[in-house]
């Protein structure tokens, strides 16, 4: 046997395969017939989960197993590339990420990992300016923005509402998609003024930030953006078609080759057909427009209009719903709901929709065929969230829809086993669990202990039998999969360690981001290798189901292929 495959090899590995500078091509991109053999293969599939080798037919998986059993389902001449013992494994699936919005942020000034200190965004801000990079019409617009920089409005409006920067408006965005800091040029111009805020109710100020004298200083969450959003252009049609590419390669080098996109409004729709359009979408994407339970009936009669207009674009699916729950639990936001009052202000933050229209919502929802999918930070917004599709599964029975919480960073002990009970899968952020100032210095103060000490629950969940599907939230955060898997089984961060009773296994944390993420996305052609799915494949250069997770966390994509072909290779 050893010398039969040895001819083999000699044969067929010229032609196949070559190696430069440790990355992994093809001689030619065939349509026809290929086995990959000598691999470390994880299929994402439970019941069949190791392999040494698997046949390709066009997009197609042919056939999985040994070297001889996947041989004999395809012709002789089928070319045969030798994966020198890497891992291969089913393309990754994130079952949340803006990535439309995501590629907007590449070709825009993007802070993330960039600056880190309050005493670098300055300068990071001047070069955005002089670059044209951060210009958005006449706004200077800097994205990806560490939290606790609101904490210091007073060193931001001494850097940006004076000298170069007194008649020039500046918005800084927070790198959780909810929160921004508008300069005093641009808070004047949207009209947010110490008069606007007196006439406000004190929910409604408290999505601003407001100084001893009653004035706004900069900070605004949620509904606080509202007056600026309509001061910034809308994006061109060629400026949505450059971020598109731009999410394409970056899912790409990640391995990701599908993802669910949670906020799809017409621009981040546009985008997808722009794709389309010129053969270029070929993974497979799972858009949800937005709705607010304010109009159940005449919300869902809209995304069907949607859907109608949507239904010929090759490989997207608008095919489920987003709603917000609530907000984000971080100071000075705080305006997640929770179950019990924050300590320094008394209040719950507002859950975002009428319990009784929600359900009347998620009821209509399901029996019309739209998953739904819920973003609910607090615990209060976990048990309303779960309230809801409650009321779907008693009104319709079990539709087998994959409704899915995503984000939970508080959850109460006697919703686990609801995830579970009702089918709803958790879209979960694990790359945030770590022991940092985002989940101590800014939170523990202010959050009744019984609440705090369940952040991040995910092993609480899996436990009880729910199902916990990989989410990364990009652009908010980094969508590389290993250092979010390295923050799952770890929970480690700069001051220590975030419970780790809360630890992942590793390999469920494969799973959720492979067959559990196809799950959310309810999609069963991608997320296994097996026999008739989609050739939605990645190679990697190290066994990561058994190096230590450092070691792991160091993981490369040497080449990810969509559909058979391959559409990225390390360099």
């Amino acid at each position: 046997m050893r010398n039969f495959l040895g001819r083999l090899l000699v044969t067929f590995f010229v032609a196949a395969f070559f190696s430069v500078a440790g990355s992994y091509v093809w001689a030619q991109e065939s349509s026809g017939e290929r086995i990959l053999f000598h691999g470390k293969v994880f299929t994402g599939d439970p019941q069949n989960p190791y392999a040494e080798a698997v046949a390709i037919r066009g997009d197609k998986i042919v056939a999985v197993g040994s070297l001889h059993e996947v041989a004999g389902t395809v012709s002789p001449g089928a070319e045969r590339l030798d994966l020198e013992g890497k891992s291969l494994f089913p393309g990754f699936i994130d079952s949340h990420s803006h990535s439309i919005d995501g590629g907007m942020s590449l070709i825009s000034a993007d802070a993330s990992e960039k600056v880190r200190a309050l005493k670098e965004l300055p300068s990071f801000t001047a070069e955005a300016k002089k670059t044209g990079k951060g210009m958005r019409g006449d706004v200077l617009e800097i994205l990806g923005l560490p939290l606790e920089f609101w904490s210091h409005t007073d060193t931001l409006n001494a850097d940006f509402s004076a000298g170069d920067y007194e008649k020039q408006s500046v918005l800084l965005r927070g790198m959780d998609g909810h929160t921004a800091w508008a300069n005093r040029a641009l808070l004047q111009r949207a009209g947010i003024t110490a008069d606007f805020l007196k006439k406000l109710s004190p929910a409604e100020r408290g999505y601003y930030g407001i100084d001893k004298n009653g004035r706004p200083n900069g900070f605004l969450v949620d509904a606080g953006t509202e007056k600026i959003e309509p001061l910034l252009p809308k994006p061109t049609p060629e400026k949505l078609l450059e971020a598109g590419r731009a999410a394409l390669q970056y899912e790409y080098t990640q391995g990701i080759t599908a993802w669910l996109d949670p906020l799809a409004g017409e621009n981040v729709l546009q985008a997808y057909k722009a794709l389309a359009d010129r053969g270029e979408l070929t993974s497979q994407v799972v858009a949800f427009p937005q709705v607010f339970a304010k109009d159940p009936a005449a919300e869902l009669a809209g995304v069907q209009k949607t859907r109608e207009a949507y239904k010929n674009v090759v490989n997207l699916h608008v095919s489920g719903i987003k709603i917000f729950a609530d907000g984000v639990a971080e100071y000075p936001s705080q305006t997640a709901h929770l179950s019990k009052p924050y300590k320094n202000t008394g209040r719950n933050g507002d859950l975002l929709f009428d319990p009784k229209n929600f359900a009347e919502l998620c009821v209509a929802a399901d029996k019309q065929g739209l998953i739904i999918h819920v973003h609910a930070i607090g615990d209060g917004a976990v048990t309303a969230a779960l309230d809801g599709i409650a009321a779907a599964r008693k009104a319709n029975g079990n539709s087998g829809l994959p409704d899915t919480l995503t984000h939970e960073q508080f959850v109460r002990p006697e919703d686990f086993p609801r995830f579970r009970e009702l089918g709803v899968i958790s879209a979960l952020q694990l790359l945030w669990a770590e022991a940092s100032p985002d989940t101590i210095e800014i939170l523990k103060p202010y959050l009744d202990a019984e609440i705090y000490k369940w952040q991040y629950p995910a092993r609480s969940i899996l436990d009880n039998g729910g199902i916990i599907s990989g989410a990364s939230d990009w652009p908010v955060s980094s969508a590389n999969v290993f250092s979010a898997i390295y923050q799952a089984e770890t929970r480690k961060g700069p001051e220590g360690v975030l419970d780790a009773s809360q630890a992942m296994p590793r390999e469920a944390m494969f799973y959720a981001y492979t067959r559990d993420s196809a799950k959310a996305l309810n999609l069963d052609s991608i997320g296994v290798i097996a026999a008739g799915k989609r050739a939605d494949l990645i190679l990697l250069d190290r066994d990561v189901l058994t190096v230590s997770p450092e070691d792991m966390r160091e993981t490369k994509v040497l080449w990810t292929m969509v559909a058979g072909k391959t559409v990225y290779r390390a360099k």
